[in-house]
């Protein structure tokens, strides 16, 4: 069966950015599982996976707009540390910012915090090797829920 729409596919992975850095793997872990053009992964991604068949291994190369977007520059937002309410504040830490989703600290300085609204991953040429395990048809409880049900998938 080749990979179409509501098709479950089930796969392993290893990504890296253009220096050659894990970034993420499925090593050691369950395939990862999703159903084509439900838009679970990264678009760039899904479109190379389109027409593919179980027991394929490939590399799949997905520039920032392809993946996690482009940096915006227009996200980053120095706000006064004191706004934390005497919350230990560190780079690397992540909060939830109300309606604008999770924002990263990327500097405290002169006590002033500077966050980033950017997806951790924006910018970045995504590299991944993919080895495709198993691609069936979607039950339509999947389809109508929207996700993968049993192994490597969501769990009721």
């Amino acid at each position: 069966m080749t990979i179409s729409n509501n098709s479950v596919v089930s796969f392993h992975y290893t990504l890296r950015n253009n220096e050659g850095e894990t970034l993420d793997s499925s090593s050691g872990r369950d395939a990862f599982a999703y159903i084509q053009g439900a838009h679970q992964i990264v678009p760039g991604l899904e479109q190379q996976m389109e027409g593919r068949k179980a027991g394929e291994k490939f590399t799949a190369v997905v520039p920032p707009d392809m993946g996690y977007g482009d940096f915006d520059k227009n996200l980053l937002q120095r706000v006064p540390l004191e706004r934390f309410n005497g919350q230990k504040v560190e780079t690397g830490m992540q909060f939830q910012a109300g309606n604008q989703g999770i924002v990263t600290v990327r500097e405290v300085a002169d006590g002033q915090v500077l966050l980033d609204g950017n997806h951790p991953l924006a910018g970045v040429t995504l590299n991944f090797e993919v080895e495709i395990t198993a691609v069936r048809t979607a039950t339509p409880d999947e389809v109508s829920h929207g996700h993968v049900h049993g192994p490597g998938g969501h769990h009721h």
